[in-house]
C-alpha cells in the first residue's frame, strides 16, 4: 500500500489548517522499536537513525529511489538520542545504560568507526549536543544530571544536579550557554566555563514535563514543546524576559525545529499533527512569564544576552 500524509481530521478546536500538508518524500521501514531521533546527512542522499531497538542506521538512497541501511550497528543498549557534526563527519549517540560513545562516519557512508566512550551517567540519557568549537560533549540524563566532557582527552569538564529527571538539551557556542528542560517543566540555563557550571535563570512556564528544546542562534531563541500540549518561545537575546505561546497541538509536543532560512517553526506531536509556525508574525507577550525566577533575587528579571 502506498504511504500517504493524510490532512489531520478537523475538530472544534483545530488551530491548524487543514487545506495544506507536506508532500511525503521517502518511508524509511526496518526499526522494530521507538526511534527516538533521526537526522538528514548534509551533501548525501542519506539519514542516520537511533532507535530503542538498539541500532544506529545509516540510510541511503539507492537508485529505486527507496531508502536502505548501508550500516546497522547494534549497541549494548537501546539508542535513547543522537548528535551528528557534518565538518567532522563525528556522530555521538547516547544510550539507555547513561554511556556516550562516538563514532566518525565513513566518507561513503559504508561504517562508522568508533572513537571513544565516555561514561557520563548512570540512567538513560535524553539528550547529547558536541560543540566542536568549545571541544564539550554535553549531555543530560534520568540520572538528574547535567555533564560535559572535553572531546580531545575524554575528561569531564564540570556538571550540574537537578531536583527531576533531565529531558532535554540544547546549548549556545558562542556565548556557551546550555539549556537544559527537566521533568518539572522548568528550564534551566547554564553558563559554562573550563571551571564549570554555574546557573543563570530558570525559566517556567510549562505545567508539564519538557519533552523537547530548539535553539535558534540567529534570532536567540529557544523554543520548548512540553507534554501540557503547548509550545513556548522564550526571547533570550532580547534580555527583557518575553516569552509567548503558541497553542495548537491536542497532545504532547515532541518534537520541534527552526528553518532560519524561511522564519518557519516545525512542530511535531502525539496527536499525529505536523505543525508549521510563520514565526516573523508579531505575537503579543503572555502576562503571566514576565518575571522568571533568576539565580539572584537582586538581579533585574532577565535571561541575558547570547553575545561573547
Amino acid at each position: 500500500m502506498a504511504a500517504e500524509i493524510k490532512p489531520a481530521p478537523r475538530t472544534p478546536n483545530d488551530r491548524f489548517s487543514t487545506t495544506k500538508k507536506p508532500a511525503l518524500l521517502s518511508k524509511l521501514e526496518g526499526c522494530t522499536d521507538d526511534v527516538n531521533a533521526a537526522v538528514v546527512i548534509p551533501g548525501e542522499d542519506g539519514v542516520i537513525s537511533v532507535c530503542d531497538d538498539k541500532t544506529v542506521r545509516v540510510w541511503l538512497k539507492r537508485d529505486s529511489g527507496q531508502y536502505w541501511p548501508s550500516i546497522c550497528q547494534y549497541m549494548p543498549s537501546g539508542c535513547t538520542s543522537m548528535f551528528y557534526t557534518p565538518e567532522t563527519r563525528q556522530l555521538f549517540i547516547g544510550q539507555e545504560n547513561g554511556t556516550v560513545s562516538e563514532f566518525t562516519l565513513a566518507v561513503d557512508c559504508n561504517r562508522i568507526n568508533p572513537t571513544r566512550e565516555y561514561l557520563a551517567h548512570t540512567a538513560r540519557v535524553s539528550g547529547v549536543v558536541f560543540s566542536l568549537g568549545c571541544e564539550w560533549v554535553l549531555s543530560v540524563s534520568r540520572d538528574k544530571l547535567f555533564a560535559y566532557h572535553c572531546s580531545e582527552t575524554g575528561r569531564r569538564v564540570g556538571g550540574y544536579s537537578f531536583e527531576a529527571w533531565c529531558t532535554a538539551l540544547q546549548f549556545d557556542s558562542q556565548s556557551k550557554y546550555a539549556f537544559v528542560g527537566d521533568y518539572s517543566g522548568q528550564i534551566t540555563m547554564l553558563k559554562l566555563d573550563n571551571n564549570g557550571a554555574t546557573l543563570v535563570t530558570t525559566l517556567k512556564g510549562h505545567s508539564g514535563s519538557v519533552r523537547v528544546l530548539n535553539w535558534a542562534p540567529q534570532p536567540q531563541l529557544l523554543f520548548s514543546g512540553s507534554f501540557d500540549q503547548t509550545i513556548i518561545v522564550w526571547d533570550i537575546g532580547g534580555q527583557k524576559g518575553t516569552a509567548y505561546e503558541l497553542q495548537g497541538h491536542s497532545n504532547k509536543v515532541t518534537g520541534l525545529w527552526y528553518a532560519a532560512g524561511c522564519a518557519r517553526l516545525a512542530s511535531a506531536g502525539e496527536d499525529g499533527a505536523l505543525g508549521v509556525w510563520e514565526m516573523g508574525v508579531r505575537r503579543r507577550e503572555t502576562p503571566a512569564w514576565r518575571r522568571p525566577t533568576c539565580a539572584s533575587s537582586a538581579e533585574r528579571p532577565s535571561y541575558g544576552t547570547c553575545a561573547p
